[in-house]
């Protein structure tokens, strides 16, 4: 019963992620002079799965776990998007990343539509096997709306090469031939891209360098503070230290760490990669979530959940640039506060698209069976980035807007240009898009 409750609470919230996406498209559609309409398209995804999942434990009880997927537009191409395992999880959340990531794919101009997926779970409770099995289990409930030509799955938080590995053995089963480019983030021996582990924390830091030419700050004198260090944030800490940028903080579930001189991030990620916790790293002090957001730092990254910069943590943020790796990390009243103030925000869906990107490479190569090395798919993603970086402020400078409403806008155009091409827009004058 509680467990229940704690649901319901999450998804009447008012910070209700779902409910904010639809905020930012309606304002976006009226920014742009669309009609209406357009927003009543956008603000639904065009189908939405739940799923049961009843899993043996070892002491032989029966859990039943639910699961979704979210399909929101494939007007551009198959849907694609993780699949996250998380107790937080809820319908709403998983219908308001399906339309980040259709806003996402259409920023970057991928030939795909937004998906996302989810179970309500905490994958700490459960064993190897227990685990296997609901990944399993998963997929072939969501097989019929799902394919290489449909929608294609990926990792998302706490879901792993390994587990897309389970999934993807188990769809081919199922068809009875081997299927690539059904899912991707796959380990690189069964048809994974090279880069795709590291492809969004590259993004992030791509995006960081775009911004800080833009407002001349030198990138080998700056200083950053990270909330969250896993496969995204531990990422971008390594390649801002190797970009010359001094990271000061990190903070994770375990707690802070800080030293204004500097992390040893290489030492650090060392740590990390042996099994213990940042809150163990030694030679550092302690820090809170709450004192991290107030650091007098340059660059700011919440690597972590939704709704982290909110009206309680946003006044007290000092740094120049906001990057958002994580999705949604910024609240209505916490980017309001954050843009009165003139902090430059490198919004989620512009922020940390490298990952679809190399998710995208990966399903080309998987089509022509044919591989890239590392270097050509970091250059690709590289020309993808400061291309985006640039459609996005100029929309911001020609709009006089911020650069969240800037991405919505970019989003929103491309995927109107579409619909009209296929003829879903009969009337209107889209001229000035």
């Amino acid at each position: 019963m509680e467990k229940h409750k704690a649901e319901a609470d999450i998804a009447t919230h008012d910070q209700n992620p779902y409910k904010i996406v639809k905020q930012l498209l309606s304002e976006s559609v009226k920014q742009l002079g669309l009609d209406e309409s357009i927003y009543h398209i956008l603000k639904k995804p065009m189908r939405v799965m739940e799923v049961s999942i009843p899993i043996r434990k070892e002491d032989g009880s029966v859990e039943n776990y639910t699961g979704y997927r979210s399909q929101h537009l494939d007007v551009l191409g198959p849907c694609k998007g993780g699949i996250r395992f998380h107790p937080s999880v809820t319908l709403d959340e998983v219908k308001a990343l399906s339309i980040w990531m259709s806003l996402k794919s259409a920023i970057i101009e991928l030939p795909l539509g937004g998906g996302k997926g989810g179970v309500i779970v905490n994958p700490e409770d459960l064993n190897q096997r227990e685990l296997e099995e609901l990944s399993r289990s998963y997929i072939r409930k969501i097989t019929p709306v799902i394919g290489p030509e449909k929608d294609i799955p990926a990792p998302d938080m706490n879901t792993t090469p390994e587990i897309m590995a389970w999934m993807i053995d188990e769809y081919d089963k199922l068809r009875g031939y081997n299927i690539p480019g059904l899912i991707t983030g796959k380990p690189i021996i069964i048809g994974g891209s090279e880069g795709r582990l590291d492809a969004t924390g590259r993004g992030v830091v791509i995006h960081i360098r775009e911004a800080a030419n833009a407002l001349n700050i030198d990138l080998s004198r700056a200083t950053a503070a990270l909330q969250g260090f896993g496969n995204v944030g531990s990422a971008t800490a390594k390649f801002l230290h190797e970009s010359g940028v001094k990271v000061v903080a990190v903070t994770d579930v375990s707690g802070g760490i800080y030293k204004e001189d500097g992390l040893n991030i290489p030492a650090l990620l060392e740590f990390i990669g042996e099994g213990n916790v940042i809150a163990d790293f030694k030679e550092c002090e302690s820090i809170s979530n709450e004192e991290m957001f107030a650091l007098p730092v340059d660059i700011l990254i919440p690597a972590a959940l939704e709704n982290q910069i909110t009206s309680e943590t946003a006044p007290s943020i000092k740094a120049k640039i906001v990057a958002e790796a994580a999705n949604g990390p910024t609240t209505p009243e916490g980017n309001k506060i954050l843009e009165e103030k003139g902090t430059f925000i490198i919004p989620d869906i512009l922020c940390n698209a490298g990952g679809v990107t190399v998710s995208y490479f990966e399903w080309v190569q998987n089509t022509m069976n044919y591989y890239w090395k590392e270097d050509r798919v970091n250059k690709e993603l590289e020309e993808k980035m400061i291309a985006a970086f640039k459609r996005v402020y100029e929309m911001k400078e020609n709009k006089g807007c911020e650069m969240r409403q800037a991405a919505y806008m970019v989003g929103i155009r491309h995927l109107v240009l579409a619909l009209q091409a296929r003829g879903w827009i009969q009337n209107g004058d889209l001229s000035k898009l």
